[in-house]
């Protein structure tokens, strides 16, 4: 929430959005580091290596506890998505699969702290701004999605070999026709860059539009000047809207993992199919 003596020092509701969607950066043009992308989204990645890794040492050969039994039920319930698309030797597949699920889940989910607590806890360590979400930086998901994009050439390579994978575009869909090469290359590019670009933009849309959401309820905070009737109003539309809000962008944390969670795997069995 906004509190009421950012408005009153001259903030106005565009400076307080254009505040929060600004990353702790360095460089220029191409070569810029968004300095907070990358620490959350490292951070993250260890502290989700931290539970496996805990959990995994808690297992035993009897009844499991509370925690390794729901670490249990996520790794079943990856491994099952998996199994359903992909019919081959699956051990990468679930470690990428459960990998991403569980990741993405913790990046998406820092959406629900505090708007102004991350970048006030920055402001401690001397960060002017900071970003918590990952995931709502296209330069996160972009990344993400190029490395899938990898995946996919390589596990086509693989199954198909230099030759074959390279045949396959200049041959489909259209046929080996010298006239057809250049259009088959054409539509088989198209193809394969529209996958990872549409991972990226999916992800990156959904959680930027509900990080700027919540920035719009946040707002509501610039009327709570005093205690007037208006701002008592303001005020509980704010956790009202807010918490309501939360609850159903829970929804949007784990579906937008779970979609950049299948369709990696249904990318890469699809690459590894013979025309």
């Amino acid at each position: 929430m906004a509190s009421g003596h950012v408005a009153e020092h001259g903030t106005t509701p565009t400076d307080y959005i254009v505040h929060h969607l600004t990353h702790l950066k360095v460089g220029e043009g191409f070569w810029t580091w968004h300095i907070d992308t990358l620490l959350m989204s490292a951070l993250l990645a260890i502290l989700v290596g931290w539970v496996f890794r805990a959990a995994a040492r808690r297992a035993t050969s009897g009844v499991p506890g509370r925690f390794v039994g729901f670490i249990e039920l996520v790794v079943e319930f990856v491994d099952g998505q998996v199994a359903d698309i992909y019919h081959g030797d699956r051990r990468f597949m679930v470690a990428l699969a459960l990998s991403l699920f569980t990741w993405i889940i913790a990046m998406n989910t820092m959406d629900l702290l505090p708007i102004d607590l991350p970048g006030g806890v920055a402001a401690l360590f001397g960060a002017e701004f900071w970003r918590v979400l990952p995931t709502a930086d296209l330069n996160g998901t972009v990344a993400m999605a190029f490395v899938v994009l990898l995946l996919i050439v390589i596990a086509a390579i693989r199954a198909k070999g230099v030759g074959g994978y390279a045949h396959e575009w200049i041959a489909a869909p259209f046929g080996n026709h010298p006239l057809l090469w250049i259009p088959n290359a054409v539509l088989n590019l198209v193809e394969l860059l529209s996958k990872p670009v549409s991972l990226a933009m999916r992800l990156f849309g959904n959680m930027y539009a509900g990080e700027l959401l919540f920035m719009l309820i946040a707002l509501l905070g610039f009327t709570v000047v005093g205690l007037t009737a208006g701002s008592s109003v303001a005020f509980l539309g704010q956790i009202v809207m807010g918490s309501a809000w939360a609850i159903f962008h829970i929804l949007i944390v784990v579906l937008q993992a779970y979609i950049f969670m299948v369709l990696p795997i249904v990318y890469i069995a699809m690459a590894e199919e013979h025309h």
